[in-house]
């Protein structure tokens, strides 16, 4: 029986990455004492993140998927 190569499944890596991102503008925000990025760019920002993050969870569902 031949193992089926498993292909790089690029969901985990970009969620990771862009939580990372947010993590470390709360963290310069919270040690900064002031806004490191004002509400009005960091709200958007975090939508538009969440919407791209699941796009590539969506579309890449198929890699994750274990078929027996």
């Amino acid at each position: 029986m031949s193992e089926r190569r498993r292909r790089f499944d690029p969901a985990g890596p970009v969620t990771g990455i862009f939580f990372l991102v947010l993590a470390g503008i709360f963290l310069a925000d919270g040690l900064s004492g002031g806004d490191a990025v004002a509400a009005e760019v960091m709200a958007p920002v975090v939508l538009i993140g969440l919407g791209i993050v699941g796009t590539v969870r969506v579309l890449t569902r198929s890699r994750r998927r274990q078929l027996r």
